[in-house]
């Protein structure tokens, strides 16, 4: 009877869960139908989500001129535009020039290395020094131009530096989504592995029906991990996807790296 009962509660714990995935599905799919001007209802769907592969792999090498497709970024270069600042200059100063990207497509050592300072305080240039006005101004109106130049240039630094650190965040965690991944289809395969071997000895009469209720629940688990492993890697190309502006093409050219035809 212990085994009756252990079943019944292992099925009942299944279940539960299955239904609780189930509602979040369904009124995801609603979101999606409105999102797309439709009506609430289901979403057709292909391959299970841990068959899906990757569409486009991050490639080694990506400049930080990537970046420049951010439209905060764009719009703090128009604000200093705006209070007659050399962009140049500032670009020059605040703007790291450097490769996002390493081997296999994660954080390079340039990209890590401007966040060595204490507290991963950013590494900054040179000091930037423009000159606003070239001809004579009443005092009072040069202090409130230079005033809003020096907040469009804080702007802009802080604007820059807070890119920077998206994309370093984006590429930590397409990295280790990917590592993770990995551990948990050893983890699945495991598992699976020893409910085979658990439904073997129980038809030898080796073991008691527990041992394979147990081990098909540890499966169970895993492979909910494993499916949940997968979307978080697909949300992590999702993610550098957007800190670096929409992509790896480079702005204002229409030219994409190596990684554009992926």
């Amino acid at each position: 009877m212990q085994d009756v009962y252990q079943s019944q509660v292992l099925v009942a714990t299944a279940e539960a869960s299955i239904v609780n995935t189930l509602r979040q599905i369904e009124q995801t799919e609603n979101e999606f139908n409105i999102l797309l001007g439709h009506n609430p209802g289901p979403v057709k769907r292909g391959a299970p989500l841990v068959d899906q592969q990757l569409r486009a792999s991050v490639p080694a090498g990506l400049p930080s001129a990537l970046l420049e497709n951010r439209p905060d970024i764009r719009a703090a270069e128009h604000e200093l535009i705006a209070a007659n600042a050399d962009i140049g200059q500032a670009k020059a100063a605040f703007f790291p020039q450097v490769t996002l990207t390493g081997a296999f497509g994660h954080q390079s050592t340039a990209l890590s290395d401007l966040f060595t300072g204490p507290s991963r305080a950013w590494q900054f240039g040179p000091a930037v020094t423009l000159p606003l006005f070239t001809g004579g101004r009443l005092r009072s109106e040069y202090k409130l131009a230079k005033a809003r130049f020096d907040e469009s240039l804080a702007n802009y630094q802080s604007t820059v530096q807070e890119a920077f650190r998206e994309v370093s965040d984006a590429l930590i965690e397409y990295q280790r989504s990917q590592e993770y991944y990995a551990r948990q289809q050893e983890l699945t395969q495991a598992n699976r592995d020893a409910a085979n071997l658990a439904n073997v000895r129980y038809e030898g009469g080796v073991t008691s029906y527990l041992e394979v209720l147990y081990n098909e629940q540890q499966l169970f688990i895993a492979e909910f991990g494993l499916a949940q492993a997968r979307l978080a890697e697909h949300l992590s190309v999702v993610q550098l996807y957007r800190a670096l502006g929409g992509g790896w093409t480079l702005p204002n050219t229409g030219k994409g790296t190596p990684a554009a035809k992926h």
